[in-house]
């Protein structure tokens, strides 16, 4: 199961958090502070997923992928496969870039509500629901579509229908 979802800077600054466990926002914090700590500690050349369970507990991996100045951060517990959520994290991050058009830190900054719709369309409830990004892709056309529509007017009753 996935615990949360983290998008952070390069300076530790979080630009998305999800959590899918009831936490203390104290806790969060904690949470990502070690997790960019564990992480910027990291060579470029090692593998995407740690394990550190003095940091995180026993039963939580960190799966992760760095692109330009953004870390994609997953905290899955041990049953999740390690390579279907690096896979699930490109999945996210190509959705992205097919939105934004090169997605970048500002654009995750102005756009958080879209950000966050793309990854419900993914993971809801820490379970993946979606792993296509045709299709998730198709689930934000649909969203647009409906925000645009004009919201119809009112309808004011007049009173009772009399024969």
């Amino acid at each position: 199961m996935i615990k949360a979802v983290l998008i952070v800077n390069n300076h530790g600054k979080p630009r998305l958090t999800k959590f899918y466990e009831r936490i203390s926002p104290e806790k969060q914090q904690e949470v990502i502070r070690a997790s960019f700590l564990v992480l910027s500690q990291r060579p470029p050349n090692v593998c995407g997923f740690v394990e550190d369970d003095a940091v995180f507990g026993k039963n939580i991996k960190i799966v992760y992928r760095h692109f330009a100045t953004l870390y994609f951060i997953f905290l899955v517990d041990k049953s999740e496969s390690e390579l279907g959520i690096l896979d699930l994290i490109q999945v996210f991050v190509g959705t992205l870039d097919k939105c934004f058009e090169n997605v970048c830190e500002l654009d995750l900054t102005f756009n958080l509500n879209k950000v966050h719709t793309i990854l419900n369309e993914i993971v809801m409830g820490g379970q993946v629901l979606e792993t296509n990004s045709v299709e998730i892709s198709k689930a934000l056309e649909d969203i647009n579509r409906l925000e645009r529509m004009p919201e119809p007017l009112p309808t004011q009753l007049k009173g009772p229908i009399r024969r």
